[in-house]
This record gives structure tokens, sequence and C-alpha cells, in this order.
């Protein structure tokens, strides 16, 4: 089971993601927090595996609550104490291209803009549960292979078919299972719609498969605008 801090300065919008979370098989809330104050003192005391952080906080910033965190975990590694380490989900409005550059370099697992929907976050919620899964099946290997690697940084070789960073194993799975059951083809729509996906999300999904070989696209034009893309399964 996954435990999940979540801390958000607005009350309500901490209550919309604890539901969202506990929502999830394989996820349960086990704190909120509304400062970077409280989210620092529950996660050394409640020890979650994920923190879903704000970057805007009353009393200091997103950033400075996660360097707190990692300096916390290197603190502990010095003493010889069993170390807890956690993943951190930005969750905010902050759109500023340096702030985003300083939460990757701090070391969050992924960064989302409000507003987005439900489904977004179930994709990243999903994507953690994937990481951790492969992490505590290499903890027993004892060693990685270089696609392990590329896969948890979610970078790829050309040609490689793992799945980048943000995508979720589950999700993948359910786009082409959707995609199979459909072989005339489907818009992103299409598929959102068969998935109980978000149109984004199903056309990230969509364009990967597409981006690796496996779906094919054509193009249906009609009226006014845009030609609609549509993808076909073709393993």
């Amino acid at each position: 089971m996954t435990k999940v801090l979540v801390v958000d300065d607005d009350f309500m919008v901490a209550k919309l993601h604890s539901r969202c979370v506990s929502a999830m098989d394989g996820f349960t809330v086990v704190g909120v927090a509304h400062s970077g104050a409280e989210a620092l003192r529950a996660a050394e005391q409640l020890r979650p595996d994920l923190v879903l952080l704000d970057v805007y906080l009353p009393d200091m910033d997103g950033i400075g609550v996660l360097r707190e965190l990692r300096a916390a975990e290197e603190r502990e590694a010095a003493t010889g104490t069993a170390r807890h380490t956690v993943d951190v989900l930005f969750i905010t409005a902050a759109r500023d291209a340096e702030i985003i550059r300083a939460a990757m370099r701090a070391g969050a697992l992924h960064y989302l803009i409000k507003p987005f929907n439900q489904a977004a976050l179930q994709d990243q919620l999903r994507h953690v549960a994937s990481m951790r899964t492969r992490f505590d099946q290499l903890a027993e290997l004892g060693e990685a292979r270089q696609e392990d690697v590329d896969h948890f940084f979610g970078t790829r070789p050309p040609g490689s078919r793992e799945l980048p960073k943000g995508l979720a194993a589950h999700t993948a799975e359910l786009v082409e299972r959707t995609l199979r059951e459909h072989p005339a083809g489907l818009s992103a729509t299409e598929c959102a719609e068969g998935g109980s996906l978000s149109r984004v999300s199903a056309r990230r999904y969509l364009e990967f498969f597409a981006d690796t070989g496996r779906a094919e696209v054509t193009l249906r034009y009609g009226g006014t605008g845009r030609p609609e893309r549509r993808y076909r399964w073709i393993g």
C-alpha cells in the first residue's frame, strides 16, 4: 500500500486530491498538511511514500519543502539510521519555467499544472505504483540493466518501446486494449470515451504507440478546421 501525504494551502483542494487518491487501489492518504512546516512535521511522523506537494504555501515554497525532505534523508543516511525515501509529485498552478526546473533539480518525480482532470492525477499515481514495483523487483536482483535505468530516468534510446516518464503501464495497456477492440480505428476522443480517460491523456498514449510503430495514423477530412487524427492498432 502506497502511503500518501497531501500538501496544499487550500483546504478544499486538499480534500479533492485526497478523495482522488483514496479512490485508487493500492493508495491511502495518511495525512494532509496546509503549510510547509506542517508538511515537514507530517513527513517525519507519518513516513509517507509519496507527497503531493503545492509550490505556493503560506510559510515557504514547495521547492524548499522538497529540499528539506532530501536533506533529512541525507542526515539519516549519514548517521546510519534506516533511510526513508519519499517521492514527490508537484501539483500546482505555478507555470514559471525556472520553478519547474528547480523542482526537477530538487528531485521531483513529476509536475502537474493546475487545473487538470482527475484522470491526469490518476495516471501519475499509476506511474508511481509501477516505478515502486519495478524498484522492488530490482532490489531483489541487486542490479539494473540499462533499459531499467532508461525507464526510471524517463529516457529511451531511438526506436525503444519503453514507456517514457509520465506514462503508466496500466493506462498503456488500457489504451492498447481499446484500440484492439476497434480494428477500424478510433479518434482520441473515441478512445478516451472507451477507456474512461481524458482526451488529452488518451492522445498522449496514442501518439506514443504511433511513434513506436504500433499504431497507424490516418487523417479524416470533413467540414472546416483541422482534419481528425484516427489511430489503428497494427502491433
